[in-house]
């Protein structure tokens, strides 16, 4: 799970003060709150939003099918399995007795009702490369590359960690004067700056305000606690979050380790988990929140993603838990950089691959080509030769129609990014019963899990990599030149993923009709 500091590039200069043509589908007025909420369900043609065509899709081919319901397992930071919107939707392991501390279905996992915390009661941890330093030089590539970027990263958290202190202590003088804790961006404008430290304290405000919007405090708060998580826990060789869940992370046999306490030790620490699962499940049509893309689901609830990078074989095994559980797709919204233990994953997704099901994975917020670049965990060795034919990669889509339809965080690659879907202000779930907009394309990834798991409902006869080559080949084509990267390096949208599409539900279940019919021909 990565996530992108939206704002801190913003920070430093502060402290010196389908085939169709673009044109024909660009919207010219802003999006209402309405549309923001379910544009990842509009139309591109219809609405002139770069949607996933679902209400199209129910509307107009699933009004009178039944479906079967699919257990989709989340692989993430946890889920509040209690939020309102969510609640029906939950996987319940119909072989295990609740809370009577037997392994009745004789699973390895004690009272396994929802899935299984594999985190325990960790929630903070190191990056991979971390780990890789803290284990010592021992002359590799790998030791030396991690050295590199650690090195890197630390000086450029350094830098924001300068930028973060100098604008929040410009907030603490503006809170100070205006005697009161959280203020207005009309308050922070009405501040009679008459002092010249109150006039620089309102100026950097106002600066950091008008570019975060008017939730610029939370914003603030939010950014300071990424920068200081990083440098306290992400990039600290002497942190071991590990300790805590008591297991030996490099040991593959050591497997009797976690609860089932699926939320962890702290609800509010599953808010990318409960974002992701309400994007795939939240309910659909009963007015409050968002509404989840596929109505016929399961979610079953797999804690692997800590605040830091996942370790390898927590997320080994949770897809092996998935799949000798009944669940027919996977989402996995992580991903990292360095993979020591890759092979466990790998051997993991062929387990999957075996027994028919999906993994869809979100590409990673880096705005990097990973063509070029590493990202895991990954279906090729090579970047160029799959292992595996059920494993689909996610880029992630921008509300705005044009040469900013991919989100500028995300990861491209014409051989290693499958398809694109919504990832940019996505608006789902949150623990103890919120709501709010996320972006990054681990919600393009659910977007997806949710499309999937809707062929898999309505279409059960159809394969794992059957569903993976009807999203690909019946999303909507895009012929234009787009901008990639935090760069905005210029490249056709074509060239951006293997499909050059982005995810359409209406086009995918048409498709998945004709499937069986072609191969009773042939």
């Amino acid at each position: 799970m990565k996530t992108k500091l939206k704002f801190l590039l913003f920070l430093l200069p502060i402290l010196s003060f389908g085939q169709e043509v673009q044109t024909l589908y660009t919207k010219k007025a802003p999006l209402t709150e309405q549309e923001l909420k379910r544009w990842s369900h509009l139309d591109l043609e219809k609405d002139t939003i770069p949607g996933m065509s679902v209400d199209k899709a129910y509307n107009e081919l699933l009004k009178n099918k039944k479906g079967i319901k699919i257990i989709v397992a989340v692989v993430d930071s946890g889920i509040d399995i209690d939020h309102p919107d969510l609640k029906g939707a939950i996987w319940t392991n119909p072989k295990e007795i609740p809370n009577n501390k037997k392994d009745d279905d004789k699973n390895g996992y004690v009272d396994d009702i929802h899935g299984w915390n594999f985190l325990g009661d960790s929630y903070n941890e190191t990056l991979e490369m971390t780990r890789i330093l803290k284990k010592g030089d021992d002359g590799s590539e790998v030791y030396k590359k991690a050295l590199a970027e650690h090195e890197k990263e630390y000086n450029k958290m350094m830098s924001y960690k300068e930028s973060i202190d100098y604008l929040y202590e410009a907030d603490k003088t503006i809170r100070d004067y205006l005697k009161k804790e959280d203020y207005t961006l009309n308050e922070l404008k009405d501040v009679a700056s008459i002092k010249y430290s109150l006039y620089q304290s309102k100026t950097v405000m106002l600066a950091f305000a008008l570019q975060a919007g008017e939730k610029f405090r939370e914003e603030l708060i939010s950014t300071k606690n990424q920068v200081y998580d990083k440098l306290n826990y992400n990039l600290n060789t002497t942190f071991d979050g590990r300790k805590i869940v008591g297991d030996n992370p490099d040991n593959f046999d050591d497997k009797k380790y976690g609860n089932n306490k699926v939320f962890g030790p702290n609800k509010e620490n599953t808010e990318h988990g409960t974002h992701v699962a309400g994007i795939i499940a939240q309910t659909r049509n009963n007015n409050i929140g968002g509404d989840g893309i596929s109505n016929n689901v399961q979610i079953m609830v797999l804690r692997a993603v800590p605040n830091g990078d996942e370790y390898d074989k927590d997320i080994a095994l949770a897809i092996r838990y998935a799949v000798d559980n009944g669940a027919k797709v996977i989402n996995g919204s992580f991903g990292k950089d360095f993979s020591p233990h890759a092979e466990w994953v790998w051997d993991a997704l062929k387990y999957a691959e075996s027994k028919d099901v999906l993994f869809v994975h979100a590409a990673g917020n880096d705005g990097k080509d990973i063509d070029v670049e590493e990202n895991f965990p990954t279906d090729s060795k090579d970047k160029k030769t799959e292992l595996v034919s059920n494993f689909i990669q996610i880029g992630a889509l921008n509300y705005e129609y044009g040469e900013k339809v991919i989100a500028d965080f995300s990861n491209y690659g014409s051989k290693n990014v499958d398809v694109f879907a919504p990832g940019v202000k996505i608006y789902a779930t949150l623990p103890n019963n919120k709501f709010k907009y996320l972006e990054g394309t681990s919600m393009a990834s659910p977007n997806v899990a949710g499309v999937a798991a809707l062929i898999r409902s309505y279409y059960p006869n159809l394969k794992a990599h059957q569903v993976k080559e009807i999203l690909m080949q019946s999303g909507t084509p895009i012929d234009m030149v787009v901008k990639v990267g935090e760069n905005g390096e210029k490249r056709n949208f074509a060239e951006a993923s293997v499909s050059g599409k982005i995810v359409n539900a209406y086009n995918a279940l048409k498709l998945a009709e004709e499937v069986p019919k072609n191969e009773k021909n042939n």
